[in-house]
């Protein structure tokens, strides 16, 4: 008979739930000065986290990672836990730090907990607080600490607890770092990874978030990782109450839906707030930080593309860089009254690298390709002959009279398209360039007047659009803030700047000359 690794320890996942329910009382809002219930979620994680041991006592979970709405009562469930590793956890000389970003941010569940000490019979005699954000428990030696990603450095590092808050507001990996690699020298530490969802996905919330999934669908075998994510899924529609309920495990209790409800009536009337009322209250994951184009408009624009064979339109090209995505997109003017501006779009990828970040970005390159939405050109870099090649067939079905391109990299299929009777227009990216394109595609798709056929690539490049704004109010896209693929959007804006000029004429003077620029 195989010996068990794991055993679940019925008395330790009783201390730990009783010690909420019998020596916690809440602080704030209408339940202040009531005993620490635990909801159903927060009593199964303390059971599980606290009563699951490896063979020879020890804890088995070294990792929690809790991704909840605002709302649920996190730094509340936080700071409890908090003190239930310093207080209850059987550690001589502890130390249990509350790690955040910042010090006002590493503050917040301290001085909750602070305040739980205070308000508690049994702890308020036992633990001494301190004016500089400590707390000790003189029964094991035991010490709570906050720590900010700035202060790091200052302290000698020795964890037996860690409780992250807001680990996506973390500038950088370093204290993770830190403390993670600090926990080797305690017998069973644990962090505690507490946060709402964001919107970067280089940072080490993205990471943790990342392997928390796979955790839990299986993918990873890590019996020490206990993942907890409530969260609205990619395609559930943010606007329906059934969704806010399936996203926030407190919903009728400290979440209301009244408040969801009036949030998402300001999310509907200010695109600007979307992406924050999905990060904030439904868990969901955005591709940037605030949204300037509305999807509901631009999934409005879905209609089909008609037979567009032997239109005049416009190119816009942008090649971005030859291991990413290369955009061309053909813009057709209206042909007659009513007609919207309809987009085709042609994208390019390197084959060769294509099913790495598929795993990597969880982005669907392979079936997008597989569909025909996309080209995989041989190599680990983009073949700008395929590009030049697929260019020239489609000049052959659709009278192309300009194509717009950004002169980086571009240069040499600029003079080679230029060759191919193609009239080729040097567009800048600046503002001059950019700013009364980007809005007139804005106008456009508020308006209805925008058709796209519904490509599901542009569309995830629409949903993944930045843009930056200067002094003057001019805007133009922003790469660099954009957190994925925008190649596509650029394209069109450039094509749209085109076709916007010249209404679909043809322009000889442009016939009679090389490369423009602008």
């Amino acid at each position: 008979m195989t010996t068990p690794t794991y055993w679940f320890d019925q008395r330790a996942a009783l201390i730990a739930e009783r010690f909420f329910d019998r020596m916690l009382v809440h602080i704030e809002g209408p339940l202040a000065g009531q005993p620490f219930k635990l909801e159903p979620w927060q009593r199964k994680i303390v059971r599980e986290v606290w009563g699951w041991k490896q063979v020879d006592g020890r804890r088995r979970y070294r990792k929690l990672y809790l991704e909840v709405p605002r709302g649920n009562g996190k730094s509340t469930f936080a700071a409890g836990l908090a003190l239930l590793l310093l207080a209850v956890d059987g550690e001589r000389s502890a130390k249990v730090y509350s790690a955040a970003a910042d010090k006002h941010q590493a503050a917040i569940v301290f001085e909750t907990a602070e305040k739980m000490v205070a308000a508690s019979p049994f702890l308020e005699p036992r633990i001494k607080p301190y004016r500089n954000r400590t707390m000790e428990f003189p029964e094991s030696g035991s010490r709570y600490i906050t720590l900010s990603s700035d202060a790091y450095t200052k302290h000698g590092l020795n964890p037996h607890g860690i409780v992250f808050d807001e680990l996506h507001a973390q500038p950088n990996r370093e204290l993770y770092d830190v403390l993670n690699t600090a926990m080797g020298k305690r017998r069973q530490p644990l962090m505690i990874m507490i946060t709402t969802a964001g919107y970067d996905r280089n940072s080490i919330c993205w990471e943790q978030h990342e392997y928390a999934r796979q955790v839990a669908e299986g993918v990873i075998d890590d019996p020490t990782f206990y993942p907890a994510i409530w969260a609205a899924g990619d395609d559930d529609d943010w606007t329906l109450p059934a969704t806010w309920h399936k996203a926030n495990p407190n919903y009728g209790v400290s979440v209301r839906e009244e408040f969801l409800r009036q949030e998402c009536i300001t999310a509907l009337a200010s695109p600007a707030y979307q992406n924050t009322f999905r990060r904030l209250y439904l868990n969901q994951w955005t591709s940037q930080e605030s949204r300037w184009l509305d999807m509901r408009a631009w999934d409005a624009c879905d209609q089909a593309l008609p037979d567009l064979a032997g239109r005049a339109c416009y190119g816009g090209l942008d090649l971005a860089t030859t291991t990413d995505v290369a955009a061309f997109v053909l813009c057709f003017p209206p042909a007659k009254e009513g007609e919207p501006y309809w987009l085709l779009p042609k994208f390019w990828v390197p084959g060769d690298n294509m099913i790495e970040r598929v795993r990597r970005d969880r982005v669907p390159y392979d079936a997008w390709t597989r569909d025909g939405l996309m080209a995989a050109t041989s190599g680990n870099v983009i073949d700008y002959g395929v590009i030049e090649r697929d260019i020239t067939a489609l000049g052959e079905k659709y009278d192309i009279k300009e194509i717009a391109f950004d002169r980086w990299g571009a240069a040499q299929m600029s003079q080679n398209l230029t060759a191919a009777d193609f009239t080729m227009v040097q567009m800048g990216q600046g503002f001059a360039s950019m700013a009364a394109p980007t809005k007139e595609l804005l106008r456009l798709v508020l308006a209805g007047q925008l058709g796209h056929g519904a490509n599901p690539v542009l569309r995830w490049m629409a949903d993944n659009l930045v843009v930056e704004q200067d002094a003057a109010g001019n805007v133009k896209p922003s790469k660099a803030k954009s957190r994925e693929k925008i190649d596509g959007m650029v394209a069109a804006i450039m094509a749209l700047d085109r076709a916007t000029r010249n209404g679909g004429e043809a322009a000889s003077v442009y016939e009679e000359r090389g490369v423009l620029t602008l």
